[in-house]
């Protein structure tokens, strides 16, 4: 490490520089209440019962929860989720009777209802867009209802509309034919009819929204599950957090000479915060970093087979070439506990992953399979690498790559992890009370 971040570290540590002039050369400001949208509590009760009950899936056997839980840190533990047809949670979900594995990590949902956050999903392909008549450009267009108060009640709308996720398969539920047939409207009004038949949730939606029985709809329903998620699973009460607004102890010396160095960079001045920026350490755009692709993708192909195996990620949303194998800074707020990492959750611990950004193009070509966190099922264990077994195609995905090399040491690198885990915030290690006990439904809660 420069004798330049040695000493600064020293001096804060030491009290010898203040924090708000260090802040102002390197690091963001402190997140503040006015940096979130405010819920009414009745409307937070009633989306953290929603977030859990299966009534919300065709064949009511899953429910959102199940692949962003509260016992998982908001997120499901394995690289690609599990979804319609599993059981389980977590890394003991069983992957029996799917069809294949969903094709994107579940990505954790810790602040996402900080208002600067105006892009969702891996790719980006729901965002505020005052041009719609919702409010949001998703894949829906226009047929996404209007009364959705911000992007992510936008997102909440989606997950049910899967087949792979929630609704089903064609034929087993109505909901799930009609999400076959693409028909999203037909299965936004069948959730809502389910939500009006129970006495229970019909008394919570007035509580919550005001409103009589035959007034529901699923917009009401995605708006309180936004309103939980981005209430309880607000998380920034970090040692950094603490840090920024004016305790300078709260951080160990390790993890200030982390932070010099994720912020101001390595010899190169090439820095992590180039990037991760911001308060919640993302410049919410995209980026081709080389990650290795692993399980089904969503449906690119470089290699002309046919297989659909790979995923180009941004530009299957813009169709820009320029945006090929690009996808969304994540928000790095509590990542020491939300591992695997990547858009495929191809990497299972948090050194793997920022050993990736030291030199990309080498670790694709090196990549560890045993990273992957795949529930075993023999079929699907055979597809799951066919894009990083193949030459071609671990290239084609190299050429893209766009960050350069790193010269962080060793010993640095170290350092910037002790920041990373400075990022977590202490409340976020226990969310069991996120869980409800039972919900209106009646349906287990446990799979």
């Amino acid at each position: 490490m420069g004798c330049k971040n040695i000493i600064l570290a020293s001096m804060i540590a030491g009290g010898l520089i203040s924090l708000p002039a260090i802040a102002a050369q390197v690091i963001p400001l402190s997140v503040e209440d006015s940096d979130f949208r405010s819920h009414s509590p009745e409307k937070v009760e009633l989306g953290r019962l929603l977030m859990f009950d299966k009534i919300l899936s065709g064949n009511q056997n899953i429910s959102c929860g199940t692949c962003h839980h509260a016992l998982t840190d908001t997120g499901d533990g394995l690289s690609l989720p599990v979804g319609e047809g599993g059981f389980g949670l977590g890394k003991s979900r069983n992957a029996g009777g799917i069809e294949e594995r969903v094709p994107r990590n579940a990505p954790p949902v810790f602040n996402l209802g900080a208002h600067e956050f105006q892009v969702l999903f891996h790719d980006g392909r729901v965002s505020v867009n005052a041009e719609f008549p919702s409010g949001c450009k998703t894949p829906a267009g226009e047929d996404l209802p209007q009364g959705l108060e911000n992007v992510l009640a936008c997102q909440a709308m989606f997950p049910v509309t899967s087949n792979a996720e929630m609704a089903g398969g064609d034929g087993e539920n109505p909901i799930g034919t009609a999400a076959t047939a693409g028909d999203l409207i037909s299965v936004w009004e069948q959730l809502a009819e389910r939500l009006q038949s129970n006495s229970e949730y019909v008394g919570l939606f007035k509580k919550a929204f005001g409103i009589r029985k035959d007034e529901i709809t699923y917009v009401h329903a995605a708006n309180a599950i936004a309103a939980f998620e981005g209430t309880n699973w607000r998380a920034d009460n970090s040692p950094f957090d603490r840090y920024l607004r004016g305790d300078v102890n709260a951080m160990s010396a390790n993890a200030v000479v982390g932070m010099n160095l994720f912020y101001e960079g390595d010899s190169n001045d090439q820095a992590c915060a180039d990037c991760h920026s911001g308060k919640f350490q993302t410049d919410h755009s995209f980026h081709a970093i080389a990650m290795p692709q692993i399980g089904p993708g969503r449906g690119s192909n470089s290699g002309k087979n046919e297989d659909g195996r790979e995923d180009f990620g941004r530009e299957q949303v813009t169709s820009d070439p320029a945006d090929t194998l690009k996808f969304r800074t994540p928000t790095l707020r509590n990542v020491a506990l939300t591992a695997p990492y990547g858009h495929s959750g191809a990497y299972n611990t948090l050194r793997a992953v920022v050993e990736h950004h030291l030199n990309p193009e080498k670790s694709l070509k090196k990549y560890d399979q045993e990273q992957a966190v795949f529930p075993p099922r023999d079929d699907l264990d055979a597809l799951d690498f066919i894009t990083m077994n193949d030459k071609k195609r671990v290239e084609f995905i190299a050429e893209y790559n766009e960050l350069s090399s790193f010269t962080y040491t060793d010993e640095e690198v170290d350092r910037i992890i002790d920041f990373l885990h400075a990022l977590t915030d202490t409340a976020s290690i226990d969310l069991r009370d996120d869980q409800p006990f039972t919900v209106p439904s009646g349906l287990t809660l446990a799979d």
